[in-house]
């Protein structure tokens, strides 16, 4: 245990030195992170290479212990093999900091990180004894590891809160170390620890100092191979809660944004301002205030991560996972994300249902349209379209014959329905000066969710066929 401590304070200590040297030497190459876009919150050129700082003072921290024959076998049988992987991960990052990498171009190589360490013997077993544990093992670690790596360089977004997740992270699996008697895990996340707490002096707000890709992809990293082997402990499905508990913050952050993104059709891999840490200062809290507050929300999460690991109740362990589901529920209701408000009114208030009735009809209708073999087959194809969509009136020159189609009783013409008193006319362009209008009112039904797309594939069929075609005479 002393010497544990003393390699922990020998990381603490080169965590203190390096990082203001690395600060300072990349301040004056001007390898900064420049403020400006609106989710940025610094004002001035800060260093992003952080993450350099960490490395090198973990890796010091060990190679000062040789020596010490027993903890370097312990090192040998996890830190050392995972150092391959850790670098190339490390390396991914570092490159994207100073030159900047395309979002596939990153994903490769952190999968082929994670692939290293699977085969450095890195892999969740959580259903060991199973049938289909193993079968398994290769696709969850691999998630895994590019997940947890993700998630910290997603929550990497104000001072100090990517290394301070990452430090509440790193505590818990050395508790837990200690309780469950694993050294080899103890060995591998106090220096880990340290390393941070010296690095927070430097980048809690005001930071002078930030982590970079190559520190949040690192301390990610790092903490999903260190949950994968926390959770080889357990022979049962369970085995992986306490590892999520405990991440729980940076997987919540990045699932919200996968979500969000896909709720909205915009890239998974953009940016935006709706991470946690945004919602939080938009509800009116001062940064240092909302880095404080999911630093406590890490810590609930280490407490109910910690439990779930020392009881031995079924019972209880579920019970657990439940109360925790529920104050997670609660904390992203307290967020207020509009997308999911919206997204549970058109679900729960049969919105979501009456836009799959709507594309199903028009999905009917086009396929009308387009199996028409003449101009007067299209014709009462599209009329009987518009009739079904609750249209009032189908006026045309079609072929060079004006015709028209009225859905209801035909008003007087100075009582029709007219953009002034609510209703409203589309035009659709056709070839040869011909054209369609649709009229519609406001007491009309609605199907508001497939008229601009019924209109477009009108446009679009239409155009093709009756070009094609030979005008027939004598419609009325």
């Amino acid at each position: 245990m002393e010497t544990l401590l003393w390699t922990g304070a020998r990381g603490l200590l080169f965590s203190l030195i390096l990082t203001p040297i690395c600060r300072d030497v990349f301040r004056s190459y001007r390898v900064v992170d420049q403020p400006g876009e609106a989710r940025k919150l610094h004002k001035q050129p800060i260093p992003r290479v952080g993450g350099l700082a960490i490395a090198l003072s973990y890796v010091l921290a060990y190679l000062v212990s040789r020596d010490q024959a027993g903890l370097f076998s312990e090192l040998h049988s996890l830190v050392w093999r995972l150092l391959p992987a850790a670098a190339t991960i490390f390396v991914v990052g570092l490159v994207d900091d100073l030159v900047g990498l395309k979002p596939w171009q990153k994903l490769a190589g952190q999968t082929v990180a994670a692939l290293m360490a699977y085969f450095a013997g890195v892999r969740i077993l959580h259903g060991v004894g199973l049938e289909w544990g193993e079968l398994w093992a290769f696709p969850l670690t691999i998630f895994w590891l590019l997940l947890c790596s993700n998630a910290l360089n997603l929550v990497d977004g104000m001072d100090g809160l990517a290394a301070g997740v990452g430090l509440f992270a790193t505590l818990t699996m050395f508790v837990s170390a200690l309780i469950e008697k694993n050294q080899t895990l103890a060995v591998a996340t106090l220096p880990l620890a340290a390393c941070l707490v010296g690095f927070l002096f430097y980048n809690f707000n005001p930071a002078t100092i930030f982590l970079g890709d190559g520190g949040s992809l690192l301390i990610g990293f790092l903490l999903g191979c260190y949950g994968a082997i926390w959770s080889q402990k357990s022979a049962t499905v369970l085995g992986m809660i306490a590892p999520v508990m405990v991440l729980a913050i940076p997987l919540l952050d990045v699932s919200l944004c996968v979500v969000r993104r896909f709720l909205r059709n915009r890239p998974i891999f953009g940016a935006d301002r709706g991470h946690i840490h945004h919602r939080l200062l938009d509800r009116g809290l001062h940064p240092r205030q909302v880095v404080l507050w999911i630093y406590a929300g890490c810590a609930l999460a280490a407490g109910f991560s910690l439990l779930q690991r020392v009881v031995r109740t079924p019972e209880v362990s579920i019970l657990l996972l439940v109360v925790f589901g529920a104050t997670i529920w609660m904390g992203v209701q307290f967020l207020n994300y509009s997308e999911f408000r919206v997204a549970r009114k058109l679900i729960l208030g049969g919105e979501f249902q009456e836009v799959v009735n709507a594309r199903l009809a028009l999905q009917v209708h086009e396929q009308a349209v387009a199996a028409a073999e003449t101009p007067e087959e299209c014709w009462q194809a599209v009329a009987s379209a518009a009739r079904a969509l609750g249209f009032t009136l189908l006026r045309a020159r079609w072929q060079g014959v004006v015709r028209e189609e009225v859905f209801e009783p035909a008003p007087r013409p100075e009582g029709r329905a007219t953009a002034g008193d609510g209703g409203w006319v589309a035009r659709v362009p056709l070839p040869d000066g011909d054209f369609l209008e649709l009229e519609r009112k406001a007491r009309s039904p609605e199907s508001s969710y497939v008229v601009a797309p019924f209109l477009e594939m009108l446009q679009r069929e239409l155009a093709a066929k009756l070009s094609a075609a030979t005008p027939e005479a004598g419609h009325a």
